[in-house]
């Protein structure tokens, strides 16, 4: 068994009910207990319009990375996501897995450690808050020094429950 950490966001629609959506969805998923950040709210980035909701979640699998990943993208879908939509634009959710144990992937389909996890401050600020996380297996970066290292937006934590 795996421990994977999810990163789940949400800018268009009811951006809360879409995280509780995920949370129930994860929680099902997971072969274990799971551990959820806070909510934070974050400016948008690239194309997208509207503020974003960021949180992540450390679940337990047994599911391959690659059938991990179908997974999340057909629950995005069924949540009423694009199936081809325009990179960095709004979205009702994204759900990306941003570690896989220590695995690193890099194929046509997926890349573990997500490619842009260590430039985002909306993902790295929630994962800190759900434990001890391990070095990056790539460079071996620590979690405080990718935060410090990351480029400055705004975020602020939310009381919002998900």
């Amino acid at each position: 068994m795996e421990k994977v950490i999810v990163a789940a966001g949400s800018n268009l629609g009811e951006r809360r009910v879409y995280l509780q959506k995920a949370s129930a969805f994860l929680e099902e998923l997971s072969e274990g207990e799971i551990r959820k950040s806070s909510v934070w709210e974050s400016e948008p980035v690239g194309g997208a319009l509207y503020s974003f909701y960021n949180t992540a979640a450390l679940i337990h699998t047994t599911l391959s990375p690659h059938e991990l990943l179908r997974r999340l993208k057909e629950f995005e879908i069924e949540c009423g996501r694009e199936k081809n939509p325009k990179r960095w634009g709004p979205r009702v959710l994204d759900l990306d897995i941003i570690r896989y144990g220590n695995l690193v992937i890099h194929d046509d389909t997926l890349i573990i450690p997500h490619s842009e996890y260590a430039k985002r401050r909306f993902v790295l600020l929630p994962m800190k808050e759900i434990g001890p996380v391990a070095d990056d297996p790539e460079n071996g970066s620590t979690l405080d020094q990718l935060i410090s290292s990351a480029p400055d937006i705004e975020i602020r934590k939310t009381d919002i429950v998900w």
